[in-house]
């Protein structure tokens, strides 16, 4: 795993403040802007922390705002300030986030003239009335000619969805899903909405106008869109905004859990558990494997996921053994 430095300039390079959006909570980011100064001081430090024989490489993310949106005095100074880290072997790679929109030749050949190796796209969604309805400022074409664009220039390409954004549905969703798999990104994050204080979405919701997903559905939805992408190589590399004090503090409504994504994993391992079992004859003993480490994610929170199974009547067709050599969140049935 990369040793990942981050750096955040919320909501610098944005054209549109998006309905849903207050980046400087969401991100735990009150301070002043960072200048160059800022990054080297915060790579400085991560490298200090870090054991040199414990990171495969280092990437520094550049993480909120539209970093091609930025004035491009203001992307050299921060991709600038990274390069004496590079020259010197001690980071690898350079990883930035920005709207579908802000992509063209010009905006690639300053970041290819900087290292930059992978861009996330802030996509959101596809569909073009869900991102009207969110005040995006684009359509789902703008996504898909951006991924093309970033491919051919040979960057790697994430993208960020999020689920149940005003006017959304599943059916929606799976249109989605199906467009961003043909768009062949290397990974995907996915972010249940959250209606934040201060953001526009917060105004809708005191208003009536929007409904956020419950818990339960957003779990149920986020399962589905990661066992797609993993049916298809595409990594989910995250489920839910990082935890931090200040975004707990913000959050008005919505699905908001710090370990959501541990309870999507969780449902997905009480899923194969109960197709495994489901194949396998009633008075036939059965060992189900699993890794060392998702012995908590296989209980679920709580032990949900054992009660569930005790209520099925499958909790006592089976033992349990932990294997190190067993993948992460897979069940196999051993002898």
């Amino acid at each position: 795993m990369p040793l990942v430095i981050p750096i955040f300039i919320p909501h610098e390079g944005c054209p549109h403040r998006c309905i849903f959006c207050d980046q400087r909570r969401i991100s735990g980011q009150v301070a002043p802007p960072v200048d160059s100064n800022g990054v080297a001081e915060t790579i400085r430090v991560w490298l200090a922390r870090s054991r040199p024989d414990r990171r495969e490489r280092v990437q520094v993310a550049l993480y909120g705002g539209s970093f091609t949106g930025l004035p491009v005095e203001r992307q050299r100074e921060l991709l600038a300030a990274v390069q004496p880290f590079r020259r010197h072997g001690l980071v690898q790679e350079i990883r930035l986030s920005t709207r579908p929109d802000l992509i063209d030749s010009g905006r690639l050949d300053l970041l290819e003239e900087y290292g930059v190796s992978i861009v996330e796209l802030g996509a959101q969604s596809c569909d073009d009335r869900v991102l009207r309805l969110a005040g995006r400022g684009h359509g789902g074409a703008a996504v898909e000619d951006a991924a093309r664009q970033l491919r051919e220039r040979g960057f790697g390409l994430g993208i960020q969805l999020m689920l149940g954004l005003p006017g959304d549905s599943f059916r929606i969703l799976r249109q989605t899903v199906a467009t961003v798999v043909s768009l062949r990104p290397a990974f995907v994050r996915l972010y249940p909405v959250l209606v934040v204080r201060g953001s526009g979405l917060e105004r809708l919701y005191h208003r009536g106008g929007y409904r956020p997903l419950s818990l339960g559905r957003a779990v149920v939805l986020t399962a589905y869109m990661k066992k797609r992408f993993d049916d298809q190589g595409i990594g989910v590399v995250r489920m839910g905004l990082q935890p931090s004090p200040e975004l707990e503090r913000a959050v008005v409504a919505g699905p908001y859990h710090p370990a959501f994504g541990e309870l999507v994993k969780a449902r997905l391992m009480l899923r194969q558990a109960r197709r495994l079992l489901a194949g396998v004859q009633p008075s036939t003993p059965v060992t189900l494997v699993i890794a060392e480490r998702d012995q908590s994610i296989f209980r679920g929170p709580r032990s949900a996921n054992l009660e569930r199974l005790r209520q099925l009547g499958l909790l006592d067709r089976f033992v349990l053994r932990a294997d190190p050599n067993q993948p992460r969140q897979a069940i196999a049935i051993g002898g």
